[in-house]
This record gives C-alpha cells, sequence and structure tokens, in this order.
C-alpha cells in the first residue's frame, strides 16, 4: 500500500467505514427479501465481524507479553467508577415504575455495564496512549461485566430459566471466546515460535484496517438493529440523549480520574472507559432486557466513533504533541 493511500485512510478510514456500513444496510433494506437472503450481506456480517475482533486482538496480544499486563492503580479507580455507575442505574431500574423513564435508565445500566471494545487499543495507540495498559483494562473489564451482568439483569427483567449460573455461562461465552482465543494463540507463537512472532509483529499496524472493515460491519449490524426496533423517532431520540450522555460521561471521567498519572494513562483511561463493545450491548439488550434497549448500543456505536473521529484529527492537527 502507497503513503499516500495509508494518509488517505488514516485520515479518513472511520468515517468511511460508518458511512458504508449504514449506506449498504439500507440499500438492502430497499430492495425486497434481499435483506434476508440466505447467505447474504447480514449473515456475512454477522459472522465475519467477530472474526475480525479476534483478528485485531491477536495481532494487538501478539506484541504484548503476559508480563506487560501489569495492573496498575488506574485500573482499579476506572473499574470502580464504572461498576457504582452501573449499580446507582440498577438500583434507579429496580426502583422506577414500568414505561419510557425505565426504558431510558435500562439502556444507561447497559452502556455502563458493558465491556471494553476490542478495537479499543487500536485508536489508543494511535493517539498517544499505552497498548499494554489498554490490554490489561481490557482484560480486568471483561471479567467485571462478565460477573456483574448476571448478578443484577435478572433483577431488572426476570426471566423464567433465567437464574445467575445459567446466565453467567452465556455471557462467559460471549465475552471471552473472541478475547481468550486470540491470546491463547498470540501466547502460544510467541513461546513457542519466536521467529514467527516477530514477523508477525511487523503487521501490527495492519489491526487499524482490520478494525476499518469490522467497523463496517458492525454499524450495518447496529442500523439494522435500530430499523428492526420500531422505536418511535421520539423513543429513539431520547435513547440517542441517553447514549450520547454515557460515552461523553465515560470519555471525559476516564481522562479526569488518570490525569494525576501523566497524559499517556489519561488518554489511555479515556478510551478504555469510553469504548465500548457495542455488539455486546446490543445482544444483551434484545435478548435479556426490554428489546428496544438494543437501540441505545447502534446509537452509542455512532457516538463513541465520533468522538475517536475528533481524537484522531485532533492528535493529527498537534501533530502528536497532545490529543
Amino acid at each position: 500500500m502507497s503513503n499516500k493511500a495509508k494518509s488517505f485512510l488514516g485520515k479518513w478510514m472511520l468515517l468511511i467505514s460508518m458511512v458504508l456500513g449504514v449506506g449498504l444496510y439500507l440499500l438492502l433494506a430497499m430492495v425486497p427479501g434481499l435483506e434476508r437472503a440466505e447467505g447474504g450481506y447480514i449473515e456475512v456480517a454477522r459472522d465475519l465481524q467477530p472474526f475480525l475482533v479476534g483478528v485485531m486482538l491477536f495481532l494487538q496480544f501478539n506484541v504484548t507479553a503476559p508480563s506487560d499486563l501489569k495492573v496498575h492503580r488506574w485500573h482499579a479507580e476506572v473499574l470502580g467508577v464504572q461498576a457504582l455507575l452501573f449499580a446507582v442505574f440498577t438500583a434507579i431500574t429496580v426502583l422506577l415504575p414500568e414505561g419510557n423513564l425505565r426504558i431510558l435508565s435500562e439502556c444507561a445500566m447497559l452502556c455502563f455495564v458493558c465491556p471494553t471494545a476490542s478495537a479499543c487499543g487500536v485508536i489508543t495507540s494511535r493517539i498517544g496512549g499505552d497498548l499494554q495498559q489498554t490490554m490489561a483494562y481490557l482484560l480486568l473489564c471483561d471479567l467485571m461485566s462478565t460477573l456483574l451482568i448476571p448478578a443484577t439483569v435478572p433483577l431488572v427483567c426476570p426471566q423464567e430459566g433465567v437464574g445467575y449460573f445459567s446466565l453467567l455461562w452465556i455471557v462467559t461465552k460471549r465475552v471471552f471466546s473472541m478475547l481468550v482465543l486470540p491470546c491463547a494463540l498470540a501466547w502460544l507463537i510467541r513461546f513457542t515460535l519466536p521467529g514467527v512472532q516477530k514477523w508477525l509483529a511487523r503487521y501490527t499496524g495492519w489491526a487499524f484496517y482490520v478494525w476499518g472493515i469490522s467497523l463496517m460491519l458492525a454499524m450495518s449490524l447496529a442500523t439494522r438493529a435500530l430499523r428492526q426496533s420500531h422505536a418511535s423517532i421520539w423513543m429513539a431520540v431520547l435513547i440517542g440523549l441517553v447514549a450520547l450522555a454515557c460515552c461523553l460521561l465515560q470519555f471525559c471521567l476516564g481522562r479526569k480520574i488518570a490525569k494525576g498519572y501523566g497524559r499517556r494513562v489519561s488518554v489511555t483511561a479515556g478510551q478504555t472507559f469510553g469504548q465500548k463493545n457495542t455488539g455486546f450491548l446490543i445482544w444483551l439488550g434484545f435478548n435479556y432486557m426490554t428489546p428496544i434497549t438494543s437501540v441505545a448500543g447502534g446509537l452509542y456505536a455512532v457516538c463513541q466513533n465520533m468522538i475517536n473521529s475528533w481524537e484522531l484529527q485532533h492528535y493529527r492537527n498537534n501533530d502528536g504533541k497532545e490529543s
């Protein structure tokens, strides 16, 4: 790939991926029968997107040794705030009667408990953050979410046959299937085939382009979830405002909490707290909460990627001196 092409994609990848993802789905939706065609784009997107996430994680874990994954004080501080916000909105949701306010509170719950996005390290490393500390937070956050969700979701939306241990197993498979396998494979290669590991390290930067394709597919799936929710325009706007508020709050809080640890850690904390696995959010909302809450996942994806776009541009405009 030429330097000119790399420069263009580095600048516009996020916007191109978002527009293509939304546009491709809307184009399919306009053609009767094409959206649900067996083996069609949506099926491919649903199956391929998790695989691409695994590739991204593999490339990142390939340059992250087990000894690099150290727990720092800011990890505990940010995780503590995340758990507190989730607990507050869980309590509010349980106390609220059925209605729109309860649905909006459920959306906030999901935005706060959702695990960190697997692609978080891709953006963090491009705006002056620390990849190794990002990967450590990713593992810790996924573990915390896996333990908290089964303990609280049945209280908010009880379902017959869905208890703590059954939901724990379901969430564990969902969260860790894309996390543990790439990590195990990367470290197996590191310790058994060091030459291959060094060769693969030359292609770490390709995670950014894999992320672009993955984002396009994720935006198509998010658009589909929004369209199939049949939410009224008014309710969609309210959910969008909740998603935007939660997104901004988490990006800002992460940076503020870790500000005393230096700019690099502050950038890392903001990204790890703010970037969410919105595919997981959509899945959890649709299957185990009030289904319309899955809309929050699609709208949160738009919010966080707009913030990422601004941060990437801001970092470039400042010649990498600040973000």
